[in-house]
């Protein structure tokens, strides 16, 4: 099963993540298929790029988001 998830990227104490697209069974920093978006919840407000398009063909395709990708996607308009 494909999940649409958040990859973590960034320095120590200073996370920043890409939203990809990954095998269920990956691990959090493993391998993945697509990357479709960013998320850093450092800045005020938190930045969230999504490429819309990326997304909603993904999850046409049967690609799962997971819980915080979900609201992610919802904040942005993607759901």
């Amino acid at each position: 099963m494909l999940k649409i998830k958040l990859r973590r990227m960034g320095a120590p104490k200073k996370p920043s993540y890409r939203m990809v697209v990954a095998d269920s069974r990956t691990s959090r920093g493993g391998a993945f298929l697509e990357i479709i978006g960013l998320y850093d919840p450092m800045t005020e407000p938190e930045t969230v790029k999504v490429e819309v398009e990326k997304a909603k063909n993904w999850i046409s395709k049967g690609a799962q988001p997971t819980d915080t990708v979900n609201r992610l996607l919802k904040k942005v308009g993607v759901l």
